[in-house]
């Protein structure tokens, strides 16, 4: 193996595909926790691929990252032909695992969905009670899942996440499938990082990969993909990611197929503060209010428009999927959680001038990060895209910073 080109390096190198396999949880088992402060000591992924403990942690490390955790909870399901429905919902870590689960169980737009392609869950972190939070959401709604680990969590988190009580067990973050049916041909797509992830105040090894499985539904065979984009990257190595992905999708035989999940359409460049301030101050001689009310809701229409104008270009929809201009993301400069999170990447320099941008338009802005596209598909009768906002906790408290959203299809003949 070539240091220099090692398969944890930020940006230039990826493993195949073909790496990926599936497993029990048991796959995910490791003893990586006791380098982590050594591991602390490192500024980008070279110096760490440099140093004598990489040969120590590479066998355990590739071995997660190429991992996808399958089990199957479903039990017998209906053969009627009914209607696909989707949700596509970022759940913030998990944290607020028993009001998402009471959610997705009884709120009467987010219960008994057929597909759920959910992002940031948590498997082995102080912040959401070290729960495995794919496998306990799947055993409580009875689905089959595959869960694919992207990060392994030399900290704690991000932000306010840094003061939670309790230390991690397995250090895990990751992306889920889940489905009332069958799952077949599971396996996941790695996605270049934007930004070294060992770079910055919050320490991780690892890389955003996507999840694709068949499923085998009684109107016919279909594919899903659950996706995570990168937040601290550019608007084009969002777009290179998703090609990434369409590109794979172009080597499997053709089946209808449904892509969903939190593509982080900012339209900001974030890979550094630096390069996020220009953005904002460049939106500032947009005009503050032209941004919050035209391009955060609409990413599609300028910032992000090359992504969706490659989606549609290979035969994917996303208009009639989605509730155009109405925000996912919320910020509201009185937010003092949110404030923190920001202040992790942003310096604090910046923050008078947040307050002010966000304060012509009334001190809240929202911004469309999450999106279903789909081929093959139509919209089933009678029905239309979903954004569900307000879902809170029996306290008041919001089960996550994203809105879920959620639709449903029918397979075209």
């Amino acid at each position: 193996m070539v240091l220099a080109s090692g398969p944890l390096r930020s940006v230039y190198f990826m493993p195949s595909v073909a790496e990926s396999y599936t497993g029990p949880p048991s796959i995910l088992e490791h003893d990586l926790n006791k380098h982590f402060t050594e591991l602390l000591k490192f500024e980008s992924i070279d110096e760490l691929e440099a140093d004598a403990i990489f040969p120590q942690i590479r066998n355990g490390v590739e071995r997660i990252l190429n991992a996808v955790v399958v089990e199957n909870f479903a039990g017998s399901t209906s053969d009627s032909p009914d209607p696909i429905k989707v949700l596509a919902w970022n759940l913030e870590r998990g944290i607020r695992f028993d009001g998402i689960v009471k959610a997705l169980k009884g709120h009467p737009e987010l219960k008994q969905k057929d597909l759920l392609l959910l992002t940031e869950l948590d498997h082995g972190m102080a912040r959401s009670g070290n729960r495995s939070v794919a496998r306990e959401i799947a055993r409580e709604l009875k689905l089959n899942y595959a869960f694919a680990p992207v990060y392994i969590a030399l900290q704690k988190g991000s932000g306010v996440e840094a003061e939670m009580e309790g230390e991690n067990t397995m250090s895990i973050h990751g992306l889920a499938m889940f489905s009332r049916f069958p799952m077949k041909n599971v396996h996941a797509v790695p996605l270049p990082n934007g930004k070294d992830k060992l770079w910055g105040k919050e320490k991780r090894i690892g890389y955003l990969r996507a999840i694709v499985a068949d499923i085998e539904h009684p109107s016919g065979e279909f594919r899903a993909v659950t996706v995570h984009l990168d937040a601290h990257c550019s608007r084009k190595h969002r777009k290179l990611q998703m090609g990434i992905i369409l590109d794979h999708l172009d080597t499997l035989p053709p089946l209808p197929t449904v892509i969903g999940g939190d593509w982080n359409t900012t339209g900001f460049n974030s890979q550094s503060g630096t390069r996020a301030i220009f953005g904002y101050w460049r939106r500032v001689m947009m005009g503050p209010r032209n941004v919050a009310l035209n391009h955060l809701p609409h990413p599609e229409r300028y910032f992000e428009k090359p992504l969706f104008d490659m989606l549609e270009s290979r035969g994917f929809s996303f208009r009639e999927f989605n509730n155009l201009g109405a925000g996912t993301l919320h910020y509201d400069v009185k937010s003092i959680e949110k404030n923190t999170n920001l202040g992790d990447w942003v310096p604090a320099w910046c923050f008078p001038f947040i307050f002010w941008a966000a304060g012509r338009v009334g001190g809240k802005v929202s911004a469309r990060l999450d999106w279903i596209t789909a081929k093959g598909f139509g919209p089933a009768p009678g029905s239309g895209p979903v954004t569900i906002g307000n879902l809170v906790d029996d306290d008041g408290s919001a089960l996550s910073d994203h809105d879920a959203i959620a639709v449903a299809l029918e397979i075209r003949s």
